[in-house]
């Protein structure tokens, strides 16, 4: 077992397929939910080629450029299947940045739901083929095959950790929070309640959510985070063998701008770290078979990384969102019988998790962050845009002679 200290940064990728302006008129007529104008908020091309030039192309010429450097230096990443399909389709180039750093054979790619869905907590089935799906894309794109599992918008719980464990998987992560970890430490390696083989790394949310939602706050008491003060932070820990680094690769430059310093932030990291030769980086992989599990994390009610709370609210928390998604799953038996592969994946797209997120009606803490991500004016018109295409989900299977 490994007597070093590791960083492990995981960094998450991921758009969705945006709902275009769409009405009730439209349903019937226009089964193009996807596809808006371009110069539009909703425009999903437009989208991604300014988050690329932001933030994706940017954040991968510096990790070639510090894996390159830094022998020692690894990472984790997800990708979702509908990033990915983006990518091939409207910015080829920044696909092959991302493959230019996975060859490095140092970044290791987390299995998840190809539509970054919450099927896993509506059906079972559904998930699985969502994961084959994503496990599919990876192999065909980067050539390897993930081992370790991270679940849509970090969320976990007992039931999904037995779930991952019983599919092979050697590793699986959730946020590290005050509440589930009681006296515990997110900076160890931990058996997930009921399992056998597979750990769990917990996300330390405090130093995580320093770069990835403080860094550019310069109402911050800590404002400006330079590279030092964070290792003295990390270095606090010095008793404990891990330090959890989870964020969306979007913090860097495109929720963290370039001109606050982010890129420079991250650049000099591998250095500072390494400057003591006991540290390291790992992937979670690596992480997990590297060190033994302090104690057994049971967490029966369901964790994510959002919000104050740290539940689904963020997605299930008001009618629109819960009979939305009801209404959503309640089509896949008919969606599947129909063999129709377009309607499938229309289906497929509705479920990405966003779709609700831009739904939510909460404020205070949590409000502006949720706005921030929306392409729309208001949830109400988020959730008008989505019920306009489920109706005319059922008007295509109706089409089909498939009664709902």
């Amino acid at each position: 077992m490994s007597e070093s200290r590791a960083i492990v940064l995981y960094l998450h990728v991921h758009q969705p397929f945006r709902i275009r302006h769409y009405t009730i008129f439209d349903a019937g007529q226009e089964h193009n939910y996807f596809d808006a104008p371009s110069g539009s908020k909703e425009n999903n091309a437009d989208v991604l080629r300014k988050v690329a030039a932001k933030s994706y192309l940017p954040t991968n010429e510096r990790l070639l450029r510090m894996l390159n450097h830094n022998p020692k230096f690894k990472l984790s990443m997800s990708i979702t299947g509908t990033v990915l399909e983006q990518l091939e389709a409207y910015a080829p180039e920044v696909l092959e940045s991302f493959k230019h750093v996975v060859a490095t054979g140092r970044v290791e790619i987390v299995a998840e739901t190809y539509h970054h869905s919450l099927a896993f907590f509506y059906s079972r089935d559904e998930f699985e083929a969502q994961v084959r799906m994503h496990r599919e894309i990876v192999e065909r794109i980067f050539g390897v095959t993930p081992t370790a599992f991270r679940n849509t918008e970090l969320s976990y719980n007992n039931e999904l950790a037995s779930w991952a464990d019983q599919a092979g998987y050697k590793a699986i992560i959730c946020e590290g929070w005050d509440p589930v970890m009681g006296w515990r430490s997110p900076n160890f390696l931990y058996k997930p309640y009921g399992t056998n083989n597979i750990r769990l790394l917990t996300k330390n949310y405090k130093l995580s959510d320093d770069v990835a939602f403080r860094f550019s706050n310069q109402h911050w008491q800590e404002y400006p985070l330079t590279t030092e003060k964070f290792m003295n932070w990390a270095n606090a820990s010095w008793d404990q063998p891990l330090l959890n680094l989870f964020m969306d690769y979007e913090t860097f430059g495109e929720h963290q701008w370039e001109d606050s310093g982010i890129f420079n932030f991250l650049e000099h990291l591998p250095k500072a770290w390494l400057q003591n030769q006991e540290h390291t980086f790992m992937t979670i992989s690596e992480a997990s078979e590297s060190f033994e599990p302090v104690d057994e994390l049971d967490i029966p009610n369901t964790i994510t990384w959002a919000d104050t709370e740290r539940d689904l609210t963020a997605w299930l928390g008001n009618k629109m969102q819960q009979g939305a998604i009801s209404s959503l799953y309640a089509l896949e038996a008919p969606i599947l019988a129909s063999n129709d592969l377009k309607l499938i994946e229309d289906w497929r797209r509705l479920q990405t998790s966003d779709h609700f997120y831009y739904m939510c009606t909460k404020w205070w803490s949590d409000g502006d962050v949720h706005a921030y991500f929306s392409p729309y004016e208001t949830p109400y018109v988020a959730y008008m845009n989505f019920m306009n295409a489920w109706h005319d989900l059922k008007f295509r299977l109706a089409e089909k002679g498939i009664e709902v």
